[in-house]
């Protein structure tokens, strides 16, 4: 236990070692921890709630105010502080991506290893499931679950309906990755050794084939949630969020149904846009430097044998000691 825990202090050194001289890791890293950081602490960040109306001297709503004294981003149609509702907004664009992008991760992940690990029947099911999903156009299928689920009359929150749709509609990416990575690992040496022993299917996916394949399955799951914010983005700007709650698709929805535009308050649309770009790009130059650390596939030549056997992960070289031992 001593000799597993030394190697993982190691591998986690050495990963920040790569990491931190990786700018684009950096600056991906950056963009989505200050995100978080923001929806975290929005409460302290402004003295106003998102319904709260800013009020002149005669005690009118300042509609269409610019970035002014009262607020640095100006104020809504209806006298209410923009840049209060992106911060709380952050908070719901952020949770309802990241459920939605952690349930996508488990069940894409789930079916990745069950089809990939069992193969046959198991796999042909499953992978049909998954291309049926993959060919339906994602905006239409997405409409009509909403709207199945509204008319269910389940008193659900709308926010809770979007992570469910989406979370059940974005897994099938991860679930042909994970699989193709599964069939690969299933053949080594150490499972056959393990095999051979007597170890279960759930012995060998659990302490076998899960170890494998975790650094990428981490890698995915934080371009996964670029994917969920974007969509949550959207159909809230549909109008299928919470108007109750502000998020970043919903300020959206609101500038361009109260005419912003028209207006000429780029206060009102050009900050939850800028946020939601913010927040993807940096899902996605964090998650490809993952990828790319974590998935010593991206890294290597197929015909560089040595190279590519000094690239296991220290995790398998510890089954396969065990395993031999074990034998």
């Amino acid at each position: 236990m001593n000799e597993r825990w030394i190697l993982f202090k190691r591998n986690i050194s050495d990963f920040w070692r790569s990491f931190r001289r990786n700018r684009l890791g950096l600056i991906g890293a950056f963009l989505v921890v200050s995100a978080i950081l923001v929806a975290v602490f929005a409460p302290y960040l402004s003295p106003y709630r998102p319904m709260d109306v800013i009020r002149d001297e005669n005690g009118r709503g300042l509609t269409f105010a610019p970035p002014s004294v009262h607020g640095p981003l100006g104020t809504d149609d209806a006298g209410r502080d923009v840049w209060t509702q992106l911060v709380y907004g952050a908070r719901i664009s952020m949770m309802v991506g990241f459920l939605a992008g952690f349930i996508a991760m488990f069940i894409g992940s789930f079916f990745g290893i069950i089809a990939g690990y069992f193969g046959g029947r198991v796999d042909n099911l499953l992978m049909r499931i998954t291309d049926i999903l993959l060919v339906i156009p994602d905006l239409p299928l997405m409409l009509v679950m909403v709207a199945t689920f509204r008319q269910m009359d389940l008193h659900i929150s709308p926010l809770i309906v979007l992570v469910i749709v989406i979370g059940l509609l974005y897994w099938t990416s991860t679930a042909r990755l994970i699989r193709s990575q599964v069939l690969t690992i299933k053949e080594r040496q150490f499972v056959a050794r393990a095999r051979a022993i007597g170890a279960g299917h759930f012995h060998i996916i659990r302490k076998h084939i899960l170890p494998q394949i975790m650094p990428l399955i981490v890698a995915n799951t934080v371009l996964i949630l670029s994917t969920a914010i974007l969509v949550e983005s959207g159909l809230a700007f549909l109008g299928l969020g919470d108007p109750t709650q502000p998020s970043w698709g919903t300020m959206l929805n609101f500038a361009f149904d109260r005419s912003a535009i028209t207006n000429g308050a780029w206060w009102f649309y050009l900050p939850p846009g800028l946020a939601i770009v913010w927040v993807t790009l940096g899902c996605v130059l964090l998650g490809n430097v993952l990828e790319e650390m974590l998935n010593p596939r991206l890294t290597g030549h197929h015909l560089e044998g040595e190279q590519h056997m000094v690239s296991l992960s220290t995790t398998e070289l510890i089954v396969e000691s065990e395993t031999e031992a074990a034998l």
